[in-house]
């Protein structure tokens, strides 16, 4: 295999033998844990809980994996896979919060404000602020498209939601950004 890239069909050919399956995981896992990490983190934003959900995005991979039928790309099936993940434990965070009065949003802002690197005065705080108020689907649609640049088309598969509707939310979510960028 050298130093080569391996490509996703290589990959899955690779997986799909006994003999170079693990490896062929462990490449899988190299290819694609940087990129998912912060897709991660930018929704689970803590950086332990976004390890914790990336090892579970891993496990879960490797449990589907078998199942996989290479009819989407395997990066946007392992987008899935870590969004579905990150949903989650934002759910089981609201859920321990709901005796709280304090919000999901609010919670997490916080925790943004606690991080040792926090600076008011620098726009990269400001966003991630702003962005930790909007709707969770603004938000998730609002990262992959600024952050990871990922088309609209891609989008879809990996939310199961139109395209149509992907190019709303995100229109709404920059709008909503950019209104608190210019209010605070």
């Amino acid at each position: 295999m050298g130093n080569q890239p391996v490509g996703d069909d290589e990959l899955m050919a690779l997986y799909r033998s006994p003999e170079t399956k693990e490896k062929a995981f462990a490449l899988i896992v190299d290819s694609y844990k940087e990129k998912l990490y912060w897709h991660i983190r930018r929704l689970v934003i803590i950086h332990e809980d976004a390890d914790d959900v990336l090892q579970n995005t891993f496990i879960k991979a490797w449990k589907g994996l078998a199942n996989f039928r290479e009819e989407s790309k395997l990066y946007t099936w392992l987008y899935r896979v870590a969004t579905n993940e990150s949903l989650t434990h934002l759910e089981k965070i609201k859920r321990r919060r709901a005796e709280s009065l304090t919000g999901e949003e609010e919670f997490l802002g916080n925790k943004i404000r606690s991080d040792v690197y926090f600076d008011t005065a620098k726009l990269e705080w400001k966003l991630q602020l702003a962005i930790q108020l909007l709707p969770e689907q603004q938000r998730i649609v609002f990262n992959l498209r600024y952050f990871d640049e990922m088309p609209y088309r891609e989008m879809s598969e990996i939310l199961n939601v139109t395209e149509g509707s992907l190019k709303a939310s995100y229109h709404h979510a920059a709008k909503k950004i950019e209104h608190y960028l210019l209010n605070h």
